[in-house]
């Protein structure tokens, strides 16, 4: 008996294959076969006339979508094909989740096969789950298959609606997602409260102490004075950066704080008030869950969300690691075995817990992945032994410390505070420096400190894994602070004592790893869409990274204004994690998709109607203007456009634009950079001088971009004048006529290279300064200048070893999986990590992978298949 078994990718189907009996030939989809038509070319010519058609769903017969095979998947389908007829069984083995189901549905649907077919799943690819999994067939969960479907008509139904209003009213290339629009509305609502934060100032005292009798030193910091709480960041109104309650707690100034440092020091008697010590136990956290390995991969390495769910997807297919997406909790009796053998032999018998340690998943929202993403198998391979290196290692590494240390015994920690009292008494205090208004009736200056010490008394799952740390070792030492022996009634000595000045901070931006943690608080969208839509946020040009940070853009903020005002259910936490509960009930069974359809999409308050209702009273003036909350903008007004940002000011019967430059956001304004953005506008460029040859005047101007030169103006028949950015920390101050000429100058051409016979040039493009020569780009280093680089520097880079970057070498781009030379000319295939997510080096070609493939899995077979679609 022959069967044929399909998962969705290669590197599955080669792990997989090992595993499985003689008899059994594995294939794969490479993810989906079809789907809803991605443009009005792929949609069949006998449905082109329907009014439905550019939506791909047929919203006049039970919205039922139009699925098309793409002329990329027509290869895979007819290889699919051709394999089913030699086969007496299809075994589809595709993900146990709602879009793995949806795969293998749609394959049985398109592949018509006349055998017997079974659905096989398993959540780790190792010999004895696959074997279990072999008697272990069911049918295909049509439940699961409706959740999916339902939620990608959906979403098609959002954006396919909602976006082209956006376009008219705003811009073109702009999009609306039913999650999406949610998560660009917190990274906005995050910017408003930063804007308008105001930041309130307190001051205290930080004294350097010592107990007269041991030769040991400690920290402590004021915090009462008199017999009242001195203020702390708590008691500022971030609005107003005014204390909320005045009368409760002291306002000390700089020089107030300063004048008591002064008594202290001179005249202070310091003693123990009071000493209390407590021994508390913390817990490991439990095991991996998708959101949460994405949060701890972005704290720990900084990996964007896409990118830890493309190195699990590795690890998974691997064999390495079990099924990543998952929001359960739960471990496995296996798994439970597993972890503890590895802790009895690598930490001892001390560090095991008492009792097994079991989770339990408190997530309502809790998808079909039964366990939590752990190392697979029933012995866990130590991460020096898996053969791994790179992201790959990184990765498992953190999954391997984190389920270990679930089995392992509670961190015993003793915690430490000591109050302590700074005296200075009425005869010791002069005139000079008393402070008539903080001293007691008697004339006592009385202030208190505080100190805290904390001393591990056990490590425990610390010895293994500490959340937010690398090197869990190191971090025990950095954890240990213990205070020196202290009782009550103990004399002090004051070694040092400083003023210190605070300021109130406003909240901190949304990174990936925050934004991820509400959104699965809130219950908006799934942990497995979370990597798409955070990379759509930032594709859509709606947040970009400032470090980690999410920045959003001035064009959130207006989409985010026109879908608050207009449709405000789109952008409600509450509405679309209502939606998602709506779509698990479908998943099990206990709600019906079509009414779940129709009720989101039809009806008086349905999107349809509510979108047509709403365009003709969008103003596209007003649905383009931005409403910061900065003060001071009488007369402003900022507005995004289709060339960027501008902001427009009203002088008597003119009107005064002036572009944003690109490189400020919306944080960075206030009205006064607004206004002299205005005023250089209005009193036009800058003259520097004449250029010596042309005699033409050079203008400093101010663009999008930012600060530029300019040869010329702009005339009917010199629309394009020469123009010269500003190099990378420049700013108009530093650019007088001869560094003009100079900007102006670029690309300048630094001679011939002594084997090609070609110019080699100088100048500075997208991705910073570069040498040029016989079409190729090669980056200059940061010490370089590329205003007086000379040839024989240009040679030396040139003549460094080629590392493969986008455009022939600009920027840099390591080398991810060499697949050797091409079956036919020879020529080496490489495929490159770029600046734009992974691609092939074939000659002078750079080829992208298609979007969510696996570089690590792509074999030679499905390149020389890509180079030959894209050099026809």
């Amino acid at each position: 008996m022959k069967s044929l078994v399909i998962v969705e990718s290669p590197t599955k189907a080669k792990t997989i294959k090992k595993y499985l009996p003689k008899g059994y030939v594995v294939d794969s989809s490479n993810g989906h076969i079809r789907d809803l038509p991605a443009s009005a070319k792929e949609v069949p010519a006998n449905m082109k006339k329907e009014k439905w058609a550019s939506l791909g769903i047929n919203t006049e017969n039970g919205y039922e979508p139009l699925y098309v095979v793409s002329t990329q998947k027509k290869k895979i389908v007819k290889k699919l094909k051709d394999l089913i007829k030699e086969a007496d069984e299809l075994i589809l083995a595709t993900d146990e989740d709602r879009e793995g189901e949806g795969i293998s549905w749609h394959l049985r649907e398109v592949l018509k096969p006349k055998v017997p077919v079974k659905r096989m799943v398993f959540h780790e690819i190792t010999e004895d789950a696959i074997k279990k999994a072999l008697t272990e067939f069911r049918e295909i969960d049509m439940n699961l298959v409706d959740a999916q479907e339902t939620r990608r008509i959906i979403d098609r139904l959002a954006g396919y609606t909602i976006s082209p209003l956006l376009w008219k009213k705003i811009a073109p290339g702009l999009s609306a997602g039913r999650v999406q629009s949610v998560a660009v509305k917190l990274i906005v609502d995050r910017e408003r409260e930063r804007m308008r934060f105001r930041s309130g100032t307190y001051c205290d005292l930080k004294a350097v102490l010592f107990p007269e009798s041991k030769n040991s030193q400690f920290e402590a910091e004021m915090s009462a004075l008199n017999g009242k709480r001195l203020a702390s960041g708590k008691d500022f109104d971030e609005n107003t950066g005014k204390l909320k309650k005045p009368d409760a707690v002291e306002l000390l100034s700089f020089g107030q704080a300063e004048m008591l440092k002064n008594q202290l020091l001179e005249n202070g008697v310091w003693r123990v008030l009071q000493v209390e010590t407590k021994v508390q136990k913390r817990s490991p956290a439990p095991p991996f869950t998708t959101s949460t390995l994405q949060q701890e991969a972005n704290r720990k390495f900084g990996f964007s969300a896409g990118d830890t769910m493309r190195v699990a997807q590795a690890l998974y297919e691997q064999g390495f690691i079990t099924y990543m997406r998952t929001d359960s909790t739960f471990l496995s009796n296996q798994a439970i075995t597993a972890a503890r053998k590895g802790v009895e032999s690598l930490y001892g018998p001390e560090y095991l817990s008492e009792k097994e340690r079991r989770y339990t998943t408190k997530s309502k929202a809790a998808q079909e992945a039964h366990e939590a993403i752990r190392p697979a198998g029933n012995q866990f391979q130590t991460p020096n032994d898996t053969g791994l290196s790179g992201r790959e290692l990184k990765l498992y590494d953190l999954i391997w410390k984190r389920t270990v240390a679930t089995q392992m015994a509670e961190a015993r920690i003793a915690f430490t505070n000591v109050l302590i009292e700074g005296i200075v008494t009425p005869g010791k205090t002069s005139a000079r420096q008393n402070i008539a208004d903080k001293t007691t009736d008697e004339g006592l200056i009385e202030t208190h400190f505080k100190a805290s010490g904390k001393r591990i008394l056990f490590p425990g799952y610390f010895r293994a894994y500490v959340e937010g740390s690398d090197d869990p070792e190191a971090q025990l030492e950095d954890q240990d602070k213990p205070l020196p022996a202290l009782k009550e009634q103990d004399t002090l000595g004051c070694k040092k004592l400083e003023a210190v000045t605070h300021e109130t901070k406003p909240p901190a931006r949304f990174t990936e790893a925050t934004l991820i943690k509400f959104l699965e608080k809130e219950g908006v969208g799934r942990p497995s869409t979370y990597a798409s839509i955070i990379g759509t946020i930032q594709d859509r040009k709606y947040a970009k990274k400032d470090g980690s940070a999410l920045v959003p853009t001035f064009t959130a903020f207006a989409v985010t204004e026109l879908l608050e005002t207009h449709f405000p259910d789109v952008v409600d936490t509450h509405f679309t994690s209502e939606m998602e509960n709506q779509l698990d009930e479908i998943a099990h069974g206990t709600y019906d998709r079509l009414s779940y359809i129709k009720s989101y999409f039809e009806g008086e308050k349905g999107l349809k109607e509510n979108v047509e209702k709403q365009e003709s009273q969008i103003d596209p003036a007003k649905a383009r203007r931005i409403n910061l909350p900065l003060e001071g903008l009488d007369g402003i007004e900022l507005f995004v456009g289709r060339f960027g940002p501008y902001v427009q000011m009203k002088k008597g019967e003119e009107v005064v634009s002036a572009s944003i430059p690109e490189s400020m956001e919306p944080s960075d304004l206030t009205a006064d950079k607004i206004k002299e953005l205005i005023e250089i506008s209005e009193e036009g460029p800058d003259i520097l001088g004449r250029h010596p040859e042309t005699g033409e005047n050079i203008y400093m101007l101010t663009g999008r971009y930012g600060p530029y030169v300019q040869l010329g103006e702009v005339t009917e028949s010199n629309k394009k004048p020469k123009r010269g950015s500003l190099l990378k920390g420049m700013t108009t101050e530093d650019v007088d006529l001869p560094m003009a000429l100079k900007l102006l100058s670029l690309p300048r051409t630094l001679g011939n290279h002594p084997e090609t016979g070609l110019e080699v040039k100088a100048g500075v493009g997208r991705f910073g300064p570069f040498i040029l020569h016989d079409g190729k780009f090669k980056s200059l280093g940061k010490d370089d200048n590329v205003l007086d680089v000379k040839l024989d520097r240009a040679l030396e880079v040139l003549a460094q070893q080629k590392t493969g970057g986008r455009g022939g070498g600009r920027g840099s781009a390591s080398v991810l999986k060499e697949l050797g030379p091409h079956p036919k000319t020879g020529d080496a295939i490489n495929i490159l990590d770029g600046r734009y997510g992974p691609y092939i080096k074939f000659g002078k070609k750079n080829i992208s992978l298609p979007k969510d493939t696996d570089a690590q899995s792509f074999s030679m077979e499905q390149a020389v298949e890509l180079i030959k679609q894209k050099t026809k």
